[in-house]
């Protein structure tokens, strides 16, 4: 049984109630193509707080181009991050990639049992430290032959995948942005709304927790083009953010202004 194929037998196991804090990233995939954003910021206590790139591109153009965004426990998600790119050595002894997945759906299986293997080797380090093992990834984008997909892998190594249906998936601090994505995504949105839209998310969840944080990363990735059209940094002086940001505030405020106060008296 080859390396790839021997993934079909891989359990999948139950997905954790897991809390995941100290980060945000949404990913949206939709009939034109796929868009994510996830924040910066990481921190273990009040007064250790830094920037990390959650949110990370690959691609080889006209063949593949590949998103990956990351929440939980920095250095569980910095170390599966690192075996899937430099590379895990298969039960037939075969070595693979990122890169040599045939399929996204491949993808999502090898990005798995890169989790459980990071699991298997620190979960017992972990809990003896006081932590726990904490990890979530979003994993989308198209290789050649095959659509844009879009993945939630869970810390037990299993994964849902977005539909038409729901099309759109969370990682992290999600609660605050979801009501936003539940009101106005559907499939057919265009990437250039869902953008907006998503930025909408983020800056709510950045309002209203201080674990999510400015810069912003973001990527667009039209369907078929096989190349991301957006890979943009949105920091703190970038004039359009913080004109969602104000916009977004001034609708609010006006639209609950023009709904009709409750006839209960007060």
């Amino acid at each position: 049984m080859s390396g790839w194929s021997a993934f079909q037998s891989m359990p999948m196991l139950a997905h954790p109630n897991a809390v995941l804090p100290m980060t945000y990233c949404v990913g949206l995939m939709l009939e034109s193509g796929l868009v994510m954003v996830g924040d910066t910021r990481t921190n273990a206590g009040v007064d250790n707080i830094a920037t990390f790139r959650k949110l990370q591109i690959t691609e080889v153009p006209g063949e593949r181009v590949i998103a990956i965004a990351t929440a939980g426990n920095l250095a569980v998600t910095q170390s599966v991050v690192s075996h899937i790119t430099e590379g895990m050595t298969m039960a037939d002894g075969t070595r693979h990639t990122l890169h040599t997945a045939p399929s996204m759906f491949e993808l999502a299986q090898f990005v798995g049992r890169a989790v459980r293997h990071v699991a298997d080797r620190d979960s017992e380090a972990l809990h003896q430290d006081g932590g726990r093992f904490d990890c979530s990834l979003l994993v989308g984008g198209q290789i050649a032959g095959g659509p844009p997909r879009l993945f939630m892998i869970y810390r037990a190594g299993n994964f849902v995948e977005a539909t038409q249906d729901t099309p759109y998936l969370q990682i992290g601090e999600h609660k605050y942005g979801k009501p936003i994505l539940d009101r106005a995504v559907t499939y057919d949105t265009p990437l250039n709304e869902a953008l907006k839209l998503a930025l909408i998310s983020m800056d709510s969840t950045i309002r209203s927790n201080l674990a999510v944080g400015l810069p912003v990363d973001a990527v667009v990735v039209p369907r078929d083009a096989l190349a991301a059209s957006v890979n943009v940094r949105i920091g703190q002086d970038d004039a359009y953010f913080e004109s969602v940001r104000h916009a977004w505030s001034d609708a609010l405020r006006e639209a609950h202004q023009h709904i009709p106060n409750p006839p209960y008296g007060a």
